[in-house]
């Protein structure tokens, strides 16, 4: 199987569970932003979170990784 860059490292399969659920994804977004030192992102996870999890959902099962608003 396969890993996946997002949510710690941990494996797809285990990704798209976490981010299936509205409340994981959304604190794991928001933490894993903050870790790379994205604040701005980190931000905007916290405020705008659920629409976002909803692109985060779509991204995990269509491209295997999590959608980034600002890849900077």
């Amino acid at each position: 199987m396969a890993k996946s860059k997002d949510y710690f490292g941990l494996s797809y399969i285990v990704s798209v569970i976490l981010a299936i659920i509205p409340i994981t994804a959304w604190f794991l977004g928001i933490v894993t932003r903050l870790q790379e030192g994205k604040i701005v992102a980190g931000i905007i996870r916290i405020f705008g979170g659920w629409l976002i999890w909803l692109l985060d959902l779509v991204f995990m099962i269509m491209n295997k990784e999590i959608f980034r608003l600002l890849n900077i």
